[in-house]
């Protein structure tokens, strides 16, 4: 029960992160592009990456804080439902070339980060 407490808070937590990235994006840009959505995925596979890098010991000898961190709020936070549904919008608005620059810097930038960052943890 304690495991799915600290999933459920950092989830909440995830959540109300990437609400308010998408309102600070929504605020300050203008784009076709889905900003909002990677920055949030870029972000959230930053914070895992380092979280892993940093903490590696810890995670392993403390399941709540890979619960919390990890799948909680960094699950909470990333958004590949939403980046799927963006990118299809983007191709039935015939930006196909704007969708397509989406899916080729989404992936290659947050695995680009996740590996790098966590090479040696």
């Amino acid at each position: 029960m304690n495991n799915i407490l600290l999933v459920f808070i950092g989830g909440g937590l995830g959540s109300l992160a990437r609400f308010g990235i998408a309102a600070i994006v929504q605020t300050n840009f203008k784009s076709v592009f889905p900003l909002a959505t990677l920055f949030s995925n870029i972000i959230s596979c930053l914070i895992l990456a380092l979280t892993v890098m940093l903490f590696s010991d810890k995670l392993i000898s403390n399941p709540g804080l890979r619960m919390l961190i990890l799948i909680g709020f960094c699950g909470g936070f990333s958004t590949f439902s939403t980046f799927s549904y963006e990118t299809v919008e983007l191709m039935r608005s015939g930006n196909v070339l704007v969708a397509i620059a989406n899916i080729l810097l989404s992936v290659t930038v947050c695995v680009a980060l996740i590996y790098f960052l966590t090479k040696h943890a």
